[in-house]
């Protein structure tokens, strides 16, 4: 946008130059009626435009209407005549970019409390490379309730009863202000969590109450010193809050791993400081990397300290696997220590709400189901799995999404741009530029007045309730009783060649204690990257182990043949 252009949106919003014409015709035909000779009829257009676009102002339903007064009812037009002229349209209904109109429509349907029936059975190709679906049994179950809940924590002083899914993390500060208040609202209506984001807790989290998950990023906000360090002081003074249930470290996202960022001073509002502990107007700065650790054992030790001085609260980090090694080396920590976190959430690399650099975008961070079965596989093959709950993020907007997702391993799941779609964002991608047409991911006062935080409070709440209700179908047909019983025996996965599997056949899944099997030399390595990263990985530095070049295929095959004979011999023994 031309500089000239800039200013004249900031002095007078263009976006309303629909409603200005339209008052300038209502004045110019009245004062051309009275003193020209018009026909009075002139002014109609013009009066009509006006008074919808006076309640388009006035409505609280739709963040568009508010904020695009009169033009924003095109939208609506061109949403109505879709169906009946789809080939002039070119995004289609399963194109995702990145989520696909029918998974918002999905949203927006559960989030209004509308049917979310369709006519004329599925719109997918089911005989599609990728295609999935969950085997359904003949004598399916009857529940009683959707409301599933699991226990984060147990046997700590204070555990936690949470839901299968809930709010992932979004700053205050990315996100508006009421935009924090109608999902922290929407949690507290619906009984689920909210993470605050590593942007901590604001002002605007503890209006309404709901369950909060304070996520501690490198810039340690809301628990810093003067120079940017961890402070236990200011870190009791949040943890204590009863309002705060869970505590997570986050090591990296899915949106920019490994990356950090910056939010620039002239965003570093009063409001965003406070929450933060930082000062106003100055570049607030989230390193790469934590200051308070700088090994695996040490992570653990911060995890143990946290736990202790909030009281006993459950306690873990977040993180998006990159180097397999750094991840073996956590779980070796773990074994040393004997220090356990009481959850761990995998975010995936299609994952994230913030703005991020192009390549990390695209090509940093290992993708959702990669990582979470790499974690599980991990705590299964140690006999650690039990003792830790972990939860999923990833482009997770439907029951079946939390479904697959707990096939995969996960004890929850997360939504971050679900409940985003929820508040009324319309996949605009414009949250880095500060002018979201809907009000969700901007500190514009104007724009984010659009965003009626009462009606969007409901709305969270239905999109939850809604959710699971629909993930209750889903385990009723199944024929089970709770969504952590759904397996990857229970998911079906079409080939490319078109052949179809189950995921208990298309992917690896390890037995209890085969790690520690395998580390003996009782068994081989339940897959290639234990074999060539984990004796590499060392709880005592997140760097892996110098080693000669990774062995080739033959010495993989004579250490498998080695291991083979070992465990036969203590076997014959």
């Amino acid at each position: 946008m031309p500089r000239w252009l800039s200013r004249l949106n900031h002095l007078l919003p263009l976006r309303w130059a629909t409603l200005g014409l339209c008052v300038v015709w209502t004045l110019a035909g009245a004062a051309g009626a009275l003193w020209a000779g018009w026909h009075p009829l002139w002014v109609l257009p013009g009066l009509a435009g006006s008074m919808l676009g006076w309640q388009d102002l006035r409505q609280q339903k739709r963040a568009i209407l508010r904020n695009y007064p009169v033009i924003g009812h095109l939208r609506y037009l061109l949403e109505f005549i879709r169906p009946e002229m789809r080939q002039y349209f070119i995004e289609s209904d399963n194109e995702a970019a990145p989520f696909s109109r029918q998974q918002r429509s999905l949203v927006y349907q559960r989030a209004k409390g509308q049917p979310d029936k369709r006519p004329f059975g599925t719109q997918m190709d089911v005989h599609a490379h990728g295609h999935e679906w969950i085997n359904h049994a003949i004598v399916p179950t009857q529940l009683a309730s959707h409301d599933f809940r699991i226990t984060i924590g147990g046997g700590r002083a204070q555990p936690y009863r949470a839901s299968v899914f809930n709010i992932s993390a979004m700053s205050f500060g990315a996100l508006s202000a009421n935009a924090i208040q109608a999902l922290n609202g929407g949690a507290r209506k619906g009984g689920f969590m909210h993470d605050t984001g590593e942007g901590s807790i604001s002002a605007h989290h503890r209006v309404h109450g709901g369950d909060l998950v304070w996520e501690i990023g490198s810039g340690y906000f809301g628990c810093r010193d003067a120079t940017g360090h961890f402070s236990e002081e200011r870190f009791v003074a949040n943890a204590m809050d009863p309002q705060v249930k869970l505590i997570e470290i986050k090591l990296s996202q899915g949106a920019k791993p490994g990356h950090g960022g910056v939010l620039p001073g002239p965003k570093v509002t009063a409001e965003i400081a406070a929450a933060r502990g930082v000062t106003p107007g100055q570049d607030c700065v989230s390193p790469a990397s934590h200051t308070a650790f700088a090994t695996p054992i040490e992570l653990l030790q911060f995890v143990d300290r946290l736990r202790q001085l909030s009281g006993g609260k459950p306690t873990g980090f977040k993180l998006c696997v990159g180097h397999p090694w750094e991840w073996f080396a956590i779980a070796k920590a773990m074994r040393q220590t004997r220090i356990l976190p009481d959850f761990i959430v995998v975010d995936g690399a299609e994952g994230g709400t913030g703005a991020a650099p192009l390549e990390f975008t695209d090509h940093v961070g290992m993708p959702l189901q990669e990582g979470l079965l790499l974690v599980h596989n991990t705590l299964v093959g140690l006999n650690l799995r039990a003792d830790i709950r972990l939860g999923a993020s990833g482009k997770i907007v439907s029951a079946f999404d939390i479904a697959r997702a707990m096939a995969l391993g996960a004890d929850w799941c997360n939504s971050a741009r679900g409940f985003m779609f929820a508040l009324g964002c319309i996949q605009a991608q414009s949250c880095h530029t500060g002018e979201c047409p809907t009000g969700v991911a901007t500190q514009d006062p104007v724009r984010q007045r659009a965003l009626v935080v009462t009606d969007k409070i409901e709305r969270v709440a239905h999109f939850h309730r809604n959710t699971l209700h629909a993930l209750q179908e889903l385990v009723q047909a199944a024929g089970l009783h709770h969504p952590n019983q759904i397996g990857p025996q229970h998911i079906m996965r079409r080939m490319e060649s078109g052949k179809v599997c189950l995921l208990t056949d298309h992917l690896r899944f390890m037995a209890p204690g085969s790690l520690l099997a395998a580390e003996r030399g009782q068994q081989p390595w339940p897959a290639e990257i234990f074999a060539r990263y984990w004796p590499r990985a060392r709880a005592d530095a997140f760097s892996p182990r110098e080693t000669t070049a990774d062995p080739t295929p033959s010495a993989r095959e004579e250490t498998q043949e080695s291991a083979t004979r070992g465990a036969a011999k203590q076997e014959t023994a």
